[in-house]
Order: structure tokens, then sequence, then C-alpha cells
């Protein structure tokens, strides 16, 4: 049935896909297709507006207009076959044989200190394996304790340097928030979050749009396991340059540190 009632309109012009908005909606109102947000259904939004303030472009805005009623029964059903076809294919991937790569190793018994005393140094940074958002479980041993740094997969390209400059010292997490599924990866982060006791988190990624749901994801998988966490943001551009470090989350503990030159 179609009421007069507050939904959301998303301006497909000034929507750069980055799915902010998907993260900050519990109803799965929206979703990325092809490149954009998209109302998947006017039954599921609840006209409260919770994903405006989560668009960097300013893309989302309530109008008040003839649309089908909000369903909060629809909402349910949607979310669960939503779900339960995730899970699926989880257990799908799980039944297959795995290769070597979805194997853990710990590389290196002892982190290596923040700081290379050897920047000339080719040998790698690298303390653990597998290295993908998707493929990191979060019992993972290497988690516990941990300084996390979360980069987008383009980052360890663009920066020249990436070892010596980010990975010193941390546990790296590398996903790409434009071709991943971002809920799953804010579930999985919630999942690290609550059962590990994790030290601080760096979020890198680069200059364009897409890369800035990394930060979304971390943070509400964060919120939604009850901590807080230190964490910084470093938006990294396509030369590989650093253009921005901002604190998200401030570290009062006496024993702040970080690897920034």
């Amino acid at each position: 049935m179609k009421v007069i009632r507050k939904i959301i309109e998303i301006d497909p012009d000034r929507c750069d896909g980055c799915g902010q908005c998907v993260i900050s909606c519990a109803e799965g109102a929206i979703e990325i297709i092809d490149g954009k947000a998209t109302l998947v259904s006017e039954a599921y939004c609840d006209g409260l507006g919770a994903c405006l303030g989560e668009c960097p472009q300013g893309a989302l805005k309530l109008v008040e207009r003839e649309a089908e009623d909000f369903d909060p029964e629809a909402v349910e059903h949607y979310l669960e076959h939503k779900h339960a076809g995730q899970a699926a294919k989880a257990r799908t991937f799980h039944a297959v044989p795995q290769c070597p790569s979805h194997q853990i190793h710990m590389l290196k018994k002892e982190p290596a200190p923040f700081h290379n005393p050897n920047p000339a140094s080719t040998a790698s940074a690298l303390s653990h394996w597998p290295v993908q958002i998707r493929l990191i479980p979060p019992d993972a041993p290497f988690l516990q304790e941990a300084n996390l740094l979360v980069a987008a997969d383009c980052t360890a390209v663009a920066v020249p340097n990436f070892h010596e400059k980010f990975l010193n010292g941390r546990v790296v997490m590398i996903g790409c928030p434009k071709f991943d599924n971002i809920m799953d990866y804010a579930e999985r982060f919630a999942k690290i979050f609550a059962h590990n006791a994790i030290r601080r988190v760096t979020v890198l990624s680069m200059e364009v749009p897409c890369c800035s749901a990394l930060l979304g994801v971390v943070r509400k998988g964060m919120e939604n396991a009850g901590k807080k966490v230190p964490l910084e943001e470093v938006v990294v551009g396509i030369q590989g340059d650093v253009l921005e470090t901002r604190t998200i989350i401030p570290d009062n503990s006496p024993q702040t540190s970080s690897n920034q030159d």
C-alpha cells in the first residue's frame, strides 16, 4: 500500500559508490548496484534517515512523497534471506578443500619495531598469513594484542616503501571496499574486536572515493563490538604520497607511538 511519507532519495550524479550509506542502513534498504547506491525497495526504508550523515558527497536526502509503506516484517524476511545466502556461500567456501594460501602461518616470532633501523633493507616486514580481510579468521592468534593495519589493497602497490613505512610492527589486513561485500567486512571486524584485545588500528586508504568506506566498516565493527580502540586514518595519493593523517579515536595510553616519519 502506498502512503505519503518520508523516504530516502539518492542523487546518482553525486553518488560515487563509496558504500558508507549501506553500512549505516540497518534495514538493508540500500545496496551498491553498478557502482551506485540504490534503494532496493521502498518498503525496506523506514524514512528515519540514519544514512544521511554518512554520505561524503551529499547524495542522500529525505523527501516526502507517495511511496510503499515501511514494512518491518518484509525487512526481517529480507535480512534473514540475505544472511542465509551469505551463510550458504560461506559453507560452500569452507567445504572446498583449502589450498595452502588459506592456511595461517606465523612468519615471524617477534614483531619488528615500528621504525626500521635499516631503511634500505629489502627484507619483508610481513609477520603472518593470510592477509586478506575475507580470509583471516577472527580467532587468528596473530590478532591478539595486535597493532592492526587495515589497508586498501592498492596502497601496497602505490606506496614505494610500504613495508618500512606502514607494515613494520603491525598486523596487516587488506581488502577492497569497492569490490568486496562491505557488510561482511563490518561483521568480521565486529568479531575481531570482540574476540581480541586490539591495541590500535591504522586504516590506510587511497584518495579515490570508493576507498572511504574502509574506515566506515572498521568503525562500524568496533561499535558493534562495544569497543573503543585508538584509531587513525591515513590517506594515500595515487602517486604513493601521504595526503592526510588524522586521529579518529585518540590513544590516551602513555605508550602512544606511530611509524609516521
